[in-house]
């Protein structure tokens, strides 16, 4: 586990592609009790570690996670996540590159349960939920791109689904388009960067997590630091 971030309140973490961020019916054991275990080991805390967990990332999606360890820090950074207060910046890896160098993704984003998967509507509909998104290409190989995605609200797949939507498959992304999976089972999805208000000590916090360690992200993420801003 690769702490990014840590105090008395937050703990930032930097999930694996593949780790599931809660419980669920698979009984794989969640992100949220492996950092339980390092709290409770590294402070030598007795009895039960708190921990709330206030956002997700999907399983095949690596990238910044963010815990709260007081009940306090947890409501605070849900009323952020809810109301648009943290800064969230992903990077994708997609094999096509979009026609406009930068834009502004707006569209209805419908979700089937069954299918686990969500659809873009064009117009407003009563089973659909308003989805937006900023993204620019900061970055091309001989074969893929890099975008650099801004959420501007937290939808089910609303990466995934809005960049396939304007012909921009996520690589490895067989749910939403892409033509072959990667060898690990991940998606070219990083949660890079995240910016927000500390909820006790209200002084600015940037977390980010270092891409991963293959030689196609490698070259792509070279200059990041001086590309994104």
């Amino acid at each position: 586990m690769h702490v990014l971030y840590e105090d008395n309140h937050l703990i930032a973490v930097c999930k694996a592609a593949g780790e599931i961020v809660q419980g669920d019916k698979t009984g794989d054991t969640p992100l949220s009790d492996i950092v339980k275990a390092y709290i409770k080991e590294h402070y030598a805390k007795p009895g039960q570690v708190f921990l709330g967990v206030t956002h997700r990332l999907d399983r095949p999606v690596s990238g910044v996670v963010v815990f709260a360890r007081t009940s306090k820090a947890l409501t605070r950074m849900n009323n952020l996540f809810r109301d648009g207060g943290v800064e969230k910046t992903y990077l994708a890896v997609v094999a096509d590159k979009p026609r406009e160098m930068e834009g502004e993704i707006t569209s209805w984003l419908m979700r089937n349960e069954r299918l686990n998967k969500s659809f873009v509507s064009t117009t407003e509909r009563p089973d659909a939920k308003l989805a937006r998104l900023r993204y620019r290409l900061i970055a091309s190989s001989q074969n893929y791109h890099l975008l650099a995605v801004r959420l501007l609200t937290g939808r089910h797949h609303q990466i995934r689904c809005q960049l396939a939507s304007i012909g921009c498959p996520i690589k490895g992304d067989l749910k939403y388009g892409a033509p072959r999976s990667n060898p690990d089972g991940s998606i070219s999805l990083h949660a890079w960067r995240v910016r927000f208000e500390h909820p006790v000590s209200h002084q600015m916090v940037e977390i980010k997590a270092p891409c991963p360690d293959t030689n196609l992200w490698r070259a792509l993420t070279k200059s990041l630091d001086e590309i994104v801003e």
